[in-house]
């Protein structure tokens, strides 16, 4: 993990999408993650999704941002479902939300630290 936005390292995100899918095989809740970058305004968390796999109902952090990096999940606030795909980004609404993967799934969730 790098500790600091401003370190500008380059994280290698293909080795560690391979290594989280890997992990979350392994998971009985079929999902694995791990923070990318930790700094004082911003948060960079990787997540691996199996097909079927969810991150449940949860608040929603202000500033935040998902992006499908492999596979197909959806994202899902009150009534509002966003299927998305590898290669898209969304901003996540303000609110209660969920998020499902359709087939196994890498997504990069961006945190902007109040």
């Amino acid at each position: 993990m790098k500790e600091h936005a401003a370190d500008h390292t380059a994280v290698p995100l293909s080795d560690h999408a391979v290594e989280l899918l890997d992990e979350a095989g392994g998971s009985p809740a079929q999902r694995a993650a791990r923070t990318l970058i930790s700094g004082s305004v911003q948060r960079v968390t990787m997540i691996a999704l199996l097909a079927g796999a969810e991150l449940a109902e949860h608040a929603s952090p202000s500033g935040a941002s998902l992006q499908v990096l492999r596979g197909e999940a959806s994202l899902l606030a009150g009534d509002r479902v966003w299927p998305l795909r590898a290669g898209e980004l969304i901003a996540i609404p303000p609110q209660r939300h969920s998020v499902q993967a359709q087939t196994d799934a890498v997504l990069l969730l961006t945190v902007a630290i109040d």
